[in-house]
């Protein structure tokens, strides 16, 4: 989670149910940076023009978090009515848009997510006239590993082979590859129920966003003559240039492209993310440990 923060990339959460997937997505914005001024302001013009601004003279100060349920419309999801208003992309931007069972959401309204993901605005066509709104979130999102969610424990788990590879099988290809990042969540232990009032030994959201804080103005200053802000924004020509491998990370690169089949978005995407974790842990290059970590979050086990 610090990574994707650190970078604004998308995170897919895979676990069973009770881990705190939902939990963790809603603690994303407390590590994020506090709102600029200029991210404020367009929080604000959105949730005006959305009609949902409450106060008219005051400014959004927190990223937004938005969670709609699975059974929302493709409209409601990007925006439309006769006059077009903000959808969730929108009402997201700058923050947090968490789908909670993935699966569960119509495969339409996922696959209208993939255009606002890549060029991170949507504009809605209508006969008078088109309108275009910015939608620069981070896609959180959690999956159970099967329909009951406890796969792969076969105690509790009942699902066929078949009912698993359906129940994945309804997210595409293409919307698995908007994902940077991938990590399986694990079901809560005894011992650490025991001990979560042991706050010395917690690695706190204050540490964390310090980490991001410091990523972020790694990346301020690397981008300073570009018109991006994050590892996430990063195109083909800025990879090549802040992204480079040596020789031993280029190999582990190639072999896993090809063993992995993995398209070149996929490729892109692990470049990027290694970006990021290199500058959480303060390196100017990639290294073999940055990229291996990059690889383990992109290569979902339950994907396969």
């Amino acid at each position: 989670m610090e990574i994707a923060a650190a970078g604004m990339h998308n995170v897919l959460m895979i676990g069973p149910p009770g881990s705190g997937k939902t939990m963790m997505a809603k603690r994303l914005p407390t590590i994020l940076p506090d709102l600029s001024m200029e991210e404020s302001l367009e929080i604000t013009k959105i949730y005006s023009v959305a009609g949902l601004l409450r106060n008219r003279d005051a400014l959004f100060t927190k990223r937004p978090f938005r969670a709609p349920h699975h059974t929302i419309s493709g409209s409601a999801m990007v925006g439309g009515g006769r006059i077009p208003k903000p959808g969730e992309v929108s009402l997201s931007h700058n923050g947090v848009l968490f789908l909670d069972e993935l699966p569960e959401f119509r495969r339409n309204v996922l696959e209208e997510l993939r255009q606002p993901l890549e060029d991170k605005v949507i504009t809605l066509v209508r006969v008078n006239a088109a309108y275009t709104y910015p939608a620069h979130f981070m896609l959180a999102a959690a999956i159970n590993p099967c329909k009951c969610g406890y796969y792969p424990d076969r105690n509790r788990c009942h699902c066929s082979e078949y009912d698993i590879r359906r129940y994945i099988g309804r997210i595409s290809n293409p919307m698995w590859d908007r994902f940077d990042v991938c990590v399986k969540v694990d079901e809560v232990s005894y011992e650490v129920m025991r001990n979560k009032g042991n706050v010395d030994t917690i690695y706190n959201s204050t540490d964390m966003k310090n980490k991001v804080e410091a990523a972020r103005q790694m990346q301020k200053d690397r981008f300073k003559k570009l018109d991006i802000n994050y590892n996430s924004q990063m195109g083909v020509r800025e990879i090549h240039k802040y992204c480079t491998l040596n020789v031993e990370c280029n190999e582990l690169m190639e072999r896993m492209y090809k063993q992995h089949n993995m398209s070149a978005r996929a490729y892109n995407k692990v470049l990027k993310t290694a970006r990021t974790i290199a500058d959480l842990k303060g390196s100017v290059n990639i290294e073999k440990e940055h990229l291996t970590e990059a690889l383990f979050y992109k290569n979902c086990e339950v994907k396969s």
